[in-house]
């Protein structure tokens, strides 16, 4: 019999990311400070205006598709939100 029993080490976890709960308040952190960076980038105006082209190219039907797509994961929706 082999008494030479090897213990097996206590897996590391794969993720340093810790659970927050409802809501992520890091995830959040990051979100608002990428968006108060876009907005001191100078480029809203100009992303403002791509959109708008796109919404009145060939590209609206899939940018509807998407949106639709988008939609119908969101928690909370008013049903009449849906039909839009």
């Amino acid at each position: 019999m082999n008494t030479n029993i090897s213990k097996q080490q206590p897996k590391e976890k794969t993720s340093r990311q810790r659970n927050e709960g409802e809501g992520n308040k890091t995830a959040a952190r990051r979100y608002n400070e990428a968006q108060r960076r876009f907005v001191r980038s100078g480029r809203v105006d100009e992303q403002a205006e791509a959109a708008e082209k796109a919404i009145d190219s060939a590209e609206r039907s899939e940018l509807e598709r998407d949106e639709l797509i988008g939609r119908s994961h969101a928690a909370g929706e008013k049903p009449a939100e849906r039909k839009r």
